[in-house]
């Protein structure tokens, strides 16, 4: 059986939220979001490595429609930003929109229907217009190290941050020192007995200049 919806969007991120709200703002009502978790929030529900915060001061970094007086800092931190994007998502409606557990698998054009013909793990859909909102570093990416898989202790990726292993006192190595790393490694530090940090080129660091957001 295939379900048929005017409009398809994919990824409940900041990106395909903000598009299903205001297409709903618009009068719109025959869509779908498709997400492959089981809850909204893209890499702010995926990421929750120590020191996880936002690049962007948090009043540039929310919708225009919905502006957040409650930032507790000048760059916002993991937890408070997936709370905002629970919380936007339930204020304006969306939440009955979204298929949960909906990986798409495959989206062809059919020129001669002009519809979109899609293909998720819980069955098929068809749709005029397909909007992805997908993140394009939502697939894990491990370096090309030889003899990585025969490492024998424990190894995870900062995108999907093992809170189950104690780093109090350990000898750790992080390879890269991308955006996350720049985050993570100052927390780290303050725990590890010895860390490494593997660097291909070296990024540039500016001080981030975050302060607690007043009262006022």
């Amino acid at each position: 059986m295939t379900t048929h919806t005017d409009i398809a969007i994919l990824g409940a991120g900041f990106a395909g939220l903000g598009m299903a709200i205001r297409l709903k703002q618009s009068g719109v009502e025959d869509f779908v979001v498709f997400e492959r978790a089981h809850e909204v929030g893209g890499t702010w529900r995926d990421n929750t490595y120590p020191g996880c915060a936002c690049d962007i001061k948090s009043d540039l970094y929310s919708f225009s429609f919905a502006p957040n007086p409650d930032w507790t800092h000048k760059y916002a931190r993991q937890a408070e930003i997936l709370a905002y994007l629970k919380a936007t998502t339930d204020r304006f409606g969306v939440r009955s929109h979204i298929r949960f557990g909906h990986e798409m698998q495959r989206a062809e054009w059919d020129a001669g229907a002009a519809l979109w013909c899609i293909q998720t793990s819980e069955g098929a859909y068809t749709a005029r217009v397909l909007i992805s909102g997908h993140g394009p570093l939502i697939q894990l990416k491990w370096p090309d190290i030889p003899g990585l898989e025969g490492f024998g202790g424990q190894k995870f990726h900062s995108a999907r941050w093992d809170h189950r292993v104690d780093l109090t006192g350990k000898r750790v190595a992080v390879i890269g020192t991308g955006a996350s790393a720049i985050q993570f490694v100052p927390e780290v530090q303050k725990v590890a007995g010895q860390l490494t940090v593997f660097q291909r080129t070296a990024p540039w660091v500016m001080p981030r200049m975050d302060h607690p957001t007043s009262e006022g």
